[in-house]
């Protein structure tokens, strides 16, 4: 956004006295444009400014015309464009100067009430001084070829004259020359060119801290193409200047010769070694016997390669951070002398494109194969050790055929080898990415930083691995502080000015816990990631919370009331916590146990806040239904495309207050049937004998959350009941074994907080059981039969066991017999 977008919006009384010859609504129209140009970096009055500024004088009255004829204050306008000629015309720099105070002016002003300016705003400053330098530099180039000339017509006597004048100068003033003489310009445009240098090498060491930062999921504008530009025109720069330093080096001397193409030879060095850059950085966290890729760019290599009949050839090495270390201090000169590991496939030709006038080397499938582990520091582990890639080419460019051996480390890597140690490996890697410095010796991080800057840490990543745009809150904060530095009792102001370690971020364990602080808050990203992302984007849970802070806030609320906070005693785990309040005023804060990924994979958190008819009101207030009715799953009703009735798993919650109420009575089973009565409509059978006959020992898990199937209904297409078809006017449907009837159900344990329902059950659905292998307990088959029955006595079984024959046994068969097959 512009200066005058945040400027407009502010009280005008703020710029009393701002405007004046400049009027405020010239301003406005001028609004953006007016901040696009170089004011501020016009600092002299020599022709070089004047000629800037009477260019800048002339673009705004071209750009007001542009206006007038579209804006309905014609006349206005026209005005400004008259008033400005005839103020500025002669005095092109008075203009600037006024234009600048203006600006200066806004900027204090939106400081002063906002503390920083835009991050755009500095990137816009910087551009124009590059833009504005690369002017001067080139208006200094053309005054040097001017002069050139008039060199050529003046005769020897008056060259030496000057020559001699140019020495003694250069002794009094310490090389700094002043006049219009040649060779003061060529000293003068070498140290401009310098400058322009500096600022090229900042801006691409600026580029790769914001691509390290991209690694924490900051926004990173990876376009090359602007600073491939810069380098390009440095170079053309310095070709020019040299050839201009040779032209005239009878005139410099043979010692100023020597010392300024020393100095312009170091200005291409610096460029060229400084453009062999990662385009895109391998894996931080990367893993062995793995591929992956990466790419180099060369931003000088459509200017300066020349054709070769063999391509030049880039190699990528593993190297550790003693070796990097060693590589930096060298000036990425020296070549590498012996790689830490093994990668395959791991040399790719330098490529130029001529389409897009890029040269890049991109390997597609890299793997490391084996690393060698140097000593670590005291207790440093594994996934504490950084390692690098080092990609390295040698080429020769230029007219003059200059050889160049080019080097670039990519960000540092943590190789593993087994994927438990992915999350301190990605712990080791966030704290690099974000707290090293520019231009740092690799890969030296601080140990210790301020909270403040961690929490920008955190929420930068939650932000980026969520893909969300609603980041955390100053109470997240707040409850992260108490818990990294394991203090409930201070206040949000006690931890403004506190610092925090990596050992308390990834290397100790949390009081009560098996894990670290990082370890718990990956744990809550991957699960926001995967199942509540949308919840959180519309800010439906609360999440960084304590328990003693949810009773605080439930207490007052109505029965019902309820909101969702991330576990603090489980790793990647939401619970719900709701108000239970009692007749007589009472309350009691009930927390659900927490569900896991894996949970809502199997039911979502909507669908299961929608099951739980206890919960009334989102706190504070808002009915839950209009809160995530968005978020609900449509019920499948009626039967699918293949004639089968949907059904559906629903979660019910058992809270202390049910677990008190008496049991009820259990029914007394009806008297079996005679296998020889007249036939007659099945009679239903309790799941919860089929419970008895298949596990007898197995008791469902005392979860608070069980999950409960609704009736199973056979496939519309068959003919058969959920009891014993009739097969025979002789037979009657034959009955379970007798077991207790019960009103409850009783559920079968599947996984954690689930069971399914046990609804009535036919004897033909215990045969399908059997026919899936389930085998019940040998408990029962004492109750059933004296006889053992071994796998491999086949008379003991009372029933055949081929074909079709024993299906219709087993079948017709009564009960007693049924069940003693089932148990054998």
């Amino acid at each position: 956004m512009s200066l005058w977008s945040f400027v407009s919006h502010m009280p005008p009384e703020q710029f009393s006295g701002l405007f004046g010859e400049f009027p405020c609504n010239l301003r406005s129209l001028l609004a953006d444009w007016l901040e696009n140009q170089p004011w501020e970096f016009i600092t002299g009055t020599d022709s070089f400014c004047t000629s800037v500024a009477g260019a800048l004088l002339s673009a705004m009255v071209e750009k007001l015309r542009s206006l007038a004829s579209s804006n309905e204050q014609q006349c206005q306008v026209l005005q400004h464009i008259s008033n400005l000629e005839n103020t500025y015309r002669r005095d092109p720099l008075r203009l600037v100067a006024i234009v600048k105070g203006i600006l200066e002016g806004e900027r204090a002003a939106l400081l002063k009430r906002d503390r920083h300016l835009p991050l755009s705003f500095h990137r816009r400053q910087e551009e124009l001084k590059f833009g504005l330098d690369l002017q001067r530099l080139q208006h200094r180039v053309g005054e040097i070829q001017a002069l050139q000339e008039q060199w050529k017509q003046m005769g020897d006597g008056t060259r030496a004259c000057r020559q001699t004048k140019l020495q003694e100068s250069q002794l009094k003033t310490d090389g700094k020359l002043q006049g219009k003489d040649l060779p003061a310009l060529i000293l003068e445009a070498v140290k401009e060119l310098e400058g322009a240098k500096l600022q090229v090498l900042k801006r691409l060491h600026i580029w790769k801290r914001q691509q390290q930062l991209a690694g924490n999921g900051a926004v990173f504008e990876e376009n090359l193409a602007p600073l491939q530009k810069r380098c390009e025109n440095l170079v053309d720069v310095y070709f020019q200047l040299q050839q201009q330093v040779v032209a005239v080096g009878r005139e410099l001397g043979s010692d100023l010769l020597s010392r300024l193409l020393e100095r312009l030879n170091t200005v291409l060095s610096a460029l060229v070694e400084s453009s062999f850059l990662v385009e895109k950085q391998p894996p931080q966290v990367l893993k062995t016997q793995t591929k992956f890729q990466a790419s180099v760019r060369f931003l000088l290599g459509p200017r300066l390669l020349q054709a070769s009949a063999k391509p030049y050839v880039v190699k990528a090495d593993i190297v550790t951070e003693k070796q990097a270390r060693e590589l930096a201090l060298g000036g990425y000169s020296t070549p590498l002398s012996e790689s830490t590991g093994e990668i395959v496939h791991n040399t790719v030709a330098l490529e130029i494109n001529s389409t897009s006038v890029t040269s890049c080397a991109t390997f597609k499938n890299m793997l490391l194969k084996k690393i060698k582990r140097c000593e670590r520091k005291g207790s440093e582990s594994v996934t504490e050790e950084k390692c690098a890639v080092l990609f390295s080419t040698d080429v020769t460019l230029g007219p003059g055929n200059l050889p160049f051996h080019l080097q670039a480390l990519s960000l540092p890597i943590v190789v593993i080898v087994h994927g438990n140690q992915d999350n301190n490996a990605k712990a080791t890697v966030l704290w690099d990415n974000a707290f090293s410095e520019l231009e740092r010796i690799p890969f030296v991080v601080a140990e210790r930083v301020p909270w403040e800057k961690m929490c920008e840490t955190l929420n930068l990543r939650f932000m980026a691995e969520v893909q969300t745009s609603k980041g955390l809150l100053p109470e997240h904060y707040f409850f992260l502080a108490q818990k990294i530095f394991n203090n409930s009792s201070a206040s949000p102001e006690d931890f403004h000015n506190r610092s925090v370690s990596w050992a308390q971020f990834n290397k100790e364990i949390l009081p009560g816990r098996g894990f670290t602080f990082w370890q718990w808050f990956d744990g809550v990203l991957d699960l926001t990631k995967r199942c509540l992302k949308s919840y959180w984007s519309d800010r439906l849970i609360i999440g960084f919370i304590s328990k003693q802070y949810v009773s605080k806030l439930l207490g007052p609320k109505p029965d019902g009331t309820f909101l969702l906070r991330f576990s603090d005693s489980e790793i990647g785990g939401i619970t719900i916590a709701h108000v239970i309040r009692g007749k007589d005023g009472s309350f009691q804060v009930e927390n659900i146990q927490p569900f896991s990924a894996k949970d809502l994979h199997i039911r979502s958190l909507g669908d299961r806040i929608r099951d739980l008819a206890q919960l009334r009101n989102l706190y504070p207030d808002k009915p839950k239904d209009q809160a995530f009715g968005s978020h609900y799953n449509k019920e499948q009703m009626g039967k699918d495309g293949r004639g089968y009735v949907s059904t559906a798993i629903k979660m019910t919650v058992e809270s202390e207050r049910d677990q008190k109420l008496p049991p009820q009575e259990s029914v007394q089973p009806p008297a079996p049937v005679n296998m020889y009565s007249l036939p007659g409509p099945p009679p239903e059978q309790p799941m919860d004998h089929l419970c008895q006959v298949l596990a007898p020992d197995m008791r469902p898990p005392a979860f608070p959350a069980q999950m409960v199937l609704p009736q199973f209904h056979a496939p519309e297409e068959t003919s058969m009941s959920m009891g014993i078809p009739s097969a025979s006017p002789f037979h009657s449907p034959p009955t379970l074994l007798p077991a207790p009837v019960s009103t409850t159900t009783t559920p079968l344990p599947l996984g954690p907080n689930v069971a399914f329902g046990c609804q009535p059950l036919s004897p033909l659905c215990l045969l399908y059981t059997y026919l899936a292998g389930v085998t019940p307990a040998p408990s029962v088959a004492g109750d059933l039969s004296a006889q053992p029955h071994g796998r491999g006595v086949s008379r003991n079984r009372p029933f055949s066991t081929h074909g079709t024959s024993r299906l219709w046994d087993l079948l017709l068969a009564p009960p007693q017999l049924l069940a003693a097959s089932l148990l054998d």
